[in-house]
């Protein structure tokens, strides 16, 4: 990457091709892309990522007693009926539509953290296609995210009887399972980047 017009400059370990002399890397008009891989690309393989972190969750959450209580609380919000009216596909579906959601969520704050360490020149070693300090970053916050917007704000406001009777085993019970998801998010991006 040495800078020559239409070769990519790096940002890191993001780039964005630079078709124009005089503009910057920050501006120029072309494809952005994150260690080799274009956005958009690297948005589906975060939402997939995402995904499989929601299908890994559903391993501690079947053996704790209160684990899907959220999806129930959640989707019980969303159709705005009580927990208790919701089916488990309804619950089963919701939550693994959130774990790709909560992909793109990742993706977009690597996206933002990236530019701003590159643009702040902080350094970053490379970890499989990403950057290890924005990976980390992004997964980090993306799991804080999904931990206490449910804890803090669902479920106190929605799982009403729930949040009076054991909110304390439901905050517990989804916090080991959003460390698994945080773990899988971790762990599947980088090699994905890397492997496709």
């Amino acid at each position: 990457m040495n800078g020559r017009v239409g070769e990519p400059r790096a940002l890191g370990r993001c780039a964005v091709a630079s078709g124009t002399r005089g503009r910057s890397p920050v501006t120029a008009p072309l494809a952005l892309v994150v260690g080799g891989t274009p956005v958009a690309r690297f948005v589906l393989l975060s939402a997939v990522c995402g995904l499989l972190g929601a299908l890994v969750m559903d391993v501690p959450m079947a053996n704790q007693e209160d684990g899907f209580t959220p999806a129930y609380v959640a989707a019980s919000t969303l159709r705005r009926v009580d927990a208790e009216e919701v089916s488990f596909e309804a619950a089963f579906l919701l939550h693994h539509v959130t774990g790709a959601v909560a992909g793109v969520l990742y993706a977009v704050a690597y996206l933002v953290i990236g530019l701003a360490t590159t643009i702040l020149a902080v350094p970053s070693a490379a970890l499989g296609g990403v950057g290890a300090l924005p990976h980390l970053l992004a997964t980090l916050l993306v799991s804080g995210f999904v931990y206490g917007f449910f804890a803090h704000l669902v479920l106190p406001r929605a799982g009403r009887r729930i949040y009076e009777e054991r909110a304390t085993a439901v905050r517990g019970q989804w916090l080991r399972s959003t460390v698994v998801f945080g773990a899988v998010l971790g762990v599947s991006v980088p090699a994905a980047t890397t492997l496709l």
